[in-house]
């Protein structure tokens, strides 16, 4: 029988993602729909570690099982960090994706420091009061233009200088090898497998 854990996220791209590398564990993964709850959690940390605990909490209090959550953002040195814990509502909620890159893009204009980099915080919370917590990053540059189709938020133009290619160019597999939260899941992975084993 598989420990159920529930995601909180409403993304399917992340949901597929976290079913894939936890299902090693012997962990089956649902979204917040799946275990019969609708829960809005308000994102008032002041850094991706304090939203991805306040997210797994709720949904662990509110669904009675393990929850996990994520929040991730984009950190440009010339921007003072921002849009950082904001970076999903940068510019306001009436912006999509490509609306918030544009905005990135015209606000670093003149900008000769373009370094910049994703992270990731990964939180778990257990009905019992444990929890567990892991981060990554992912250093990088941002572009001129946006570059690419692929993923999505500012991937295509968040650059990485080693490749000379930008998130949104690069496949999903060569993107999660290198990413903030592939990185992060890693670490979770082995976190979570540590705790079950005891």
């Amino acid at each position: 029988m598989a420990e159920k854990f529930v995601l909180a996220t409403h993304n399917p791209g992340k949901l597929a993602e976290m079913k894939a590398i936890l299902s090693g564990l012997g962990v089956e993964v649902v979204s917040p729909s799946e275990a019969g709850m609708e829960v809005d959690v308000e994102e008032t940390g002041s850094t991706f570690a304090e939203n991805a605990m306040l997210k797994a909490k709720a949904v662990c209090a509110a669904a009675g099982l393990p929850a996990i959550a994520d929040d991730s953002g984009l950190c440009v040195n010339a921007l003072n960090g921002g849009p950082g814990v904001y970076s999903a509502r940068y510019g306001g909620e009436e912006l999509d994706d490509r609306g918030r890159c544009m905005l990135l893009l015209n606000s670093m204009r003149g900008q000769a420091t373009r370094a910049a980099h994703f992270s990731c915080a990964i939180a778990c919370a257990f009905p019992n009061g444990d929890t567990l917590e892991a981060e990554g990053r992912c250093d990088g540059a941002i572009a001129f233009a946006p570059l690419g189709t692929g993923g999505f938020g500012y991937d295509p133009v968040f650059l990485i200088p080693g490749r000379g290619k930008t998130f949104g160019q690069l496949s999903a597999e060569e993107k999660s090898a290198i990413s903030h939260r592939g990185k992060a899941l890693a670490a979770f992975a082995e976190k979570l497998g540590t705790y079950l084993k005891k």
